[in-house]
């Protein structure tokens, strides 16, 4: 197969690792800016150029798309859709994950454990937002965040308040949520590969932190899921219409909770703390799977 993965730098852990899985199995592959693409979008012949040269036809394309290049990247990705290719993650369900608020909405209308999440744009309706979530401690998230930023633990009402009055004035879209204490500042990262979780790890925030993302200092160790929260990963990609995601997932004392569904989860930390090839076994799942014009939305904005 001809592979192309859409990623800003080839250096990183997570493509470096999908190129050499990839050409092991004697595949070809190239490694693709999305932001150094560019489309030519007729009636009759669509196409994609890169420094002045049309690209050759991919069998399939592996989108490493990051969130501060979301609308370009899917746009690249939604073209290579058009023309055949098929994605390992779709255009539309890639958007779909990254609108925090909305994938949230989607997976609270299939039933899945989700943390209480309030949102609000209007000052007056700040107390009642907190009451909504169950009062202080509370988190308050930057709709556009990432890695942990834009996250903040506010102790008190009064904090919740000023914090949330801060971001509002700032024209900063936020969602409000139930602190989870039982959590421990731990999650559960479960990596996600078609039907199937492949790997799972523990993630545990450092001393003084509540955020366990491993950029923000967290650790990672091995992990024995329990039946409840593997479904609960499977069927929360399934509900974003994603072949692979990092599902991250709250132990609480009302079972597992659905924090995050991400579309471009990284492979460093999975693979160290599971031993496991699971750039090898993306790669098997493009072999079995790979069929050109194969897109399950078909360009819709489902």
């Amino acid at each position: 197969m001809r592979i192309a993965i859409l990623s800003r730098n080839s250096n990183l852990y997570s493509t470096r690792r999908l190129v050499e899985a990839a050409r092991e199995r004697g595949h070809e592959v190239d490694v693709l800016n999305p932001l150094s693409c560019y489309m030519n979008i007729n009636a009759r012949e669509n196409s994609i150029h890169r420094h002045g040269k049309e690209l050759p036809y991919y069998d399939c394309v592996i989108p490493r798309i990051g969130a501060s290049v979301t609308f370009y990247g899917t746009a690249v990705l939604r073209q290579f859709e058009m023309m055949g290719t098929y994605p390992l993650n779709e255009s539309v369900a890639i958007s779909r994950s990254r609108d925090k608020l909305r994938s949230l909405q989607l997976l609270s209308r299939k039933g899945i454990g989700l943390p209480t999440t309030g949102f609000a744009d209007q000052p007056q309706d700040i107390p009642d937002l907190i009451d909504m979530v169950g009062g202080a401690p509370l988190v308050i998230k930057l709709l556009e965040g990432t890695q942990g930023i834009g996250v903040v633990l506010a102790e008190t009402a009064q904090a919740a308040e000023s914090v949330i009055e801060a971001f509002m004035g700032m024209k900063s879209n936020i969602m409000v949520q139930e602190y989870i204490r039982e959590a421990g500042g731990a999650d559960i990262r479960c990596f996600v590969l078609g039907d199937k979780v492949v790997a799972s790890m523990k993630r545990q925030a450092k001393e003084g932190e509540f955020r366990s993302n491993l950029h923000r200092g967290g650790s990672a160790s091995l992990i024995k899921l329990t039946p409840a929260e593997r479904q609960t990963a499977i069927k929360a990609a399934k509900t974003m219409g994603l072949n692979v995601a990092g599902v991250d997932i709250l132990r609480s004392n009302h079972g597992p909770l659905v924090m995050e569904v991400n579309s471009s989860p990284g492979l460093e930390g999975i693979e160290t703390a599971s031993d496991k090839d699971i750039a090898g076994q993306i790669i098997t799942f493009l072999e079995k799977n790979a069929k050109a014009h194969k897109t399950r939305t078909k360009g819709s904005r489902g």
